[in-house]
């Protein structure tokens, strides 16, 4: 048996208000769209992955995302120009990764990241 792929499931009374944060912030392409559900997706290859932890580390929160993307700077400026809440600024971490913290349109903390080197 293999698992093929992991979905997050985010419940949104409007999914449609998705599109600022996952289409525009984050370069995901709406790939389903059935009014009442939003798929945003990408090409890139992503390994199937669960974390399981008692904190987010340095202190912070577990999030309910972990999102890597290839320039966490750039992601980090449109979210600010983009008047997202940010919860736990950019820095990076001792572990070999820059981050933030910010929330999607429905309350969820979503850990931006890229690996350090």
């Amino acid at each position: 048996m293999t698992v093929r792929r992991i979905v997050t499931n985010i419940h949104a009374p409007e999914p449609d208000s998705a599109r600022a944060f996952y289409e525009a912030l984050l370069d995901l392409e709406v790939v389903m769209d059935h009014g009442w559900i939003l798929t945003f997706a990408t090409e890139a290859y992503s390994m199937v992955q669960i974390n399981v932890a008692s904190d987010g580390g340095s202190g912070t929160p577990v999030p309910d995302l972990s999102i890597e993307v290839d320039n966490v700077d750039e992601v980090y400026q449109r979210a600010k120009d983009g008047g997202f809440e940010i919860v736990y600024d950019i820095i990076n971490e001792p572990w070999g990764v820059r981050r933030f913290y910010l929330r999607d349109p429905f309350g969820k903390l979503v850990n931006i990241l890229s690996h350090l080197g």
